[in-house]
């Protein structure tokens, strides 16, 4: 079976390289932006055909395609940060709208027996009322940023394409992730990351943090991207589906969670660079549809996941 990976260096997909070694008659490839960028894969290249290339240029698309003629098909590049796209409007929907159009062409064009996963995010729900938590697949999508809106026009572009072409879609909306090697624009790594410094004593003990109020539901990438792999096993084509624990924490109870691990005496300031325009107050997950039709649910808790993350950074120093 041909697998191909897009963003296959990246956090989720350099997990997913995980996981697919452990099964037998795959041939995996992936695309990433520069063969210099592989740090995440490094020990698993000669495993893997890499295809380096900017997936906005149709060309390279296509050709890809045309190629390989893939069985399955994990679109998980782009950017993914809801704080990046607040400085980088434009990339961000650049990036990452256009990358799924031009996927989504070539398979129509060259290769419509593949299977597509295409991720949206948890973000596309946005300012959710109290009333609709948890937030399940029928809740209205108010975005709040532009990541959200990048992914509201690549989640309801790939529907377009099962509805108009009849393309072997899944998606799926999965809720905030957390694991080693993501990178620290994210709150969990950037927590692991500043407190890593402080027990290798590179930084005074103080961590500089946002909000901490709001509530988020932390799934650990290496239970997220299990369920990619039902999802296009067992999936409906078209269909879509939340992904995540069912459980939120406040940023200050993980923030606790970590200096507690990490056995240090660390102070917390704010720093308003941190602060976004607009903050969901909670993004909590109804994951029934999803369980009950793959039988997926995490098996790692917050805690080792936390845990893992730190010694991730501390590590990599």
């Amino acid at each position: 079976m041909k697998v191909l990976i897009t963003g296959i260096a990246g956090f989720a997909g350099s997990h997913l390289v995980d996981l697919l070694l452990t099964f037998r008659n795959l041939k995996i490839s992936g695309t990433v932006l520069e063969e210099k960028n592989i740090e995440n894969i490094a020990a698993r290249k000669d495993k893997l055909v890499l295809l380096a290339g900017d997936l906005r240029d149709g060309y390279f698309v296509d050709e890809i395609i045309k190629k390989i003629k893939p069985d399955l098909i994990f679109h998980l590049a782009g950017i993914s940060s809801a704080a990046v796209s607040l400085q980088k409007p434009k990339e961000t929907l650049e990036s990452n709208i256009i990358a799924n159009f031009n996927l989504l062409e070539a398979i129509k064009n060259y290769s419509r027996e593949s299977k597509v996963l295409i991720v949206g995010s948890a973000e596309e729900y946005g300012l959710v009322a109290e009333r609709d938590l948890p937030i399940d697949e029928e809740t209205p999508l108010r975005p709040a940023n532009p990541y959200a809106v990048s992914k509201i026009a690549v989640d309801f572009l790939a529907l377009q394409y099962f509805y108009s072409y009849k393309i072997k879609v899944v998606r799926i909306r999965p809720f905030n992730h957390i694991g080693p090697r993501q990178k620290p624009e994210f709150v969990v790594a950037d927590f692991a990351n500043q407190i890593a410094k402080i027990i290798l004593n590179e930084t005074s003990a103080w961590v500089r943090v946002g909000n901490l109020d709001v509530k988020r539901d932390f799934t650990d990438v290496r239970d997220i991207v299990r369920a990619y792999w039902l999802a296009l096993e067992k999936g409906q084509f078209g269909d879509v589906y939340n992904l995540g624990s069912g459980k939120s924490y406040t940023i200050r109870t993980i923030l606790q969670k970590l200096i507690t691990i990490s056995g240090r005496k660390i102070k917390i300031k704010q720093d308003p660079g941190k602060l976004r325009p607009v903050d969901i107050p909670n993004l909590l997950c109804d994951n029934t549809k999803f369980v009950e039709q793959t039988g997926w649910r995490p098996t790692i808790r917050i805690d080792q996941s936390l845990k893992d993350t730190l010694e991730y950074f501390k590590v990599s120093k």
